[in-house]
């Protein structure tokens, strides 16, 4: 079993003298760098220069400086801009300016474990995973509540990292609901299977066959939508709050007979081979080496699929049932 840690285990002192980084005022970032900063600890904020998050940094009372000039004051670099930036900003801005005694850090390893970040061997290299999306990291944090973390160490350079590590996780809040400890191997390949199979490749491609099932015979694609699309956050919540068992006790007998006896149908042998042939792509690196393709040329299968996908009946559908709903209409205007 994983080992896990909570607010005992970790010393913000360890911090306290030190300055952050958080580069990248983002998701995760803007949540980060308010934690930390209430927790007491030094936070300096980088971004591109008259960038929307530049300016909500500001806004929010931080010091805001180009990834340069923070890395150039920071002791700890925490890298929060997305995968496919991550590189090209640390290869420019960050790494010139690394200094011993310095840490590096990140919230996903995907650029580490397929090095495409190759830190100097005496810097620290840590991760700090919320599990979950900044607004809830931050709303959690103000009610005196937090996201559960991982951590992971992959360069301990000064012998403190992993001390390091579990600070700045409490600082965020993490520690108050539970840090378990992993790798940055076992992060990145778990948190990619789990994207592409199950939690949004999986689920989109189920949803789309669902309901082009039922149009294709003929029933109306609102009722199609109902039943494939919009009733999946119930089942997803109810998942959340208690698992398998807790869902199934809250639905219909009918539902749950149908779930045991025709889902094994659904999800085959043969899926189940091709869900390891995914996993395969992810831990050999294929999956990155095309990621890391398609983001050099421009992103043409990307932006192909996302229209492809944009211009789908199940979305023009979509839209105009959610106009019908004054509680999801409120959110998107």
């Amino acid at each position: 079993m994983a080992k896990i840690y909570y607010e005992k285990d970790a010393d913000l002192g360890v911090l306290k003298e030190k300055v952050i980084a958080i580069v990248g005022y983002g998701n995760q970032g803007h949540a980060q760098a308010q934690n930390l900063r209430d927790s007491g600890l030094k936070v300096i904020v980088g971004e591109l220069e008259g960038s929307p998050g530049w300016m909500r940094a500001k806004e929010a009372g931080f010091e805001v400086e180009t990834a340069k000039k923070a890395a150039q004051k920071a002791n700890i670099i925490q890298i929060l801009v997305p995968d496919e930036f991550q590189a090209k900003l640390y290869q420019t801005d960050i790494l010139p300016l690394l200094k011993k005694g310095n840490a590096l850090g990140f919230s996903h390893g995907f650029n580490i474990h397929f090095h495409q970040i190759v830190p100097p061997q005496w810097v620290d290299v840590f991760m700090v995973a919320p599990k979950g999306p900044g607004v809830l990291l931050r709303r959690t944090y103000e009610e005196g509540k937090g996201v559960p973390c991982l951590i992971a160490i992959e360069q301990d350079a000064s012998g403190l990292a992993k001390e390091i590590a579990l600070a700045y996780a409490r600082g965020i809040g993490g520690t108050r609901a539970g840090v378990i400890e992993t790798t940055f191997r076992e992060e990145t390949e778990t948190d990619l299977f789990g994207e592409q199979v199950v939690l949004c490749g999986g689920v989109t491609a189920l949803i789309k066959a669902g309901f082009e099932t039922l149009v294709e015979a003929g029933y109306q694609p609102e009722m199609a939508y109902f039943e494939c699309l919009h009733e999946l956050k119930l089942i997803v919540d109810l998942l959340q709050e208690s698992g398998l068992s807790g869902m199934r006790s809250a639905i219909s007998n009918t539902a749950q007979y149908g779930d045991l006896t025709r889902g094994p149908r659904i999800i085959t042998q043969k899926t189940r081979e091709e869900m390891r042939k995914i996993l395969q792509e992810v831990q050999s690196g294929q999956f990155a080496r095309e990621w890391i393709m398609e983001n050099q040329t421009n992103q043409p299968v990307f932006n192909a699929l996302t229209k492809k996908d944009e211009e789908h009946l199940i979305e023009k559908v979509g839209k105009k049932l959610r106009g019908m709903m004054g509680w999801i209409k409120e959110k998107e205007n």
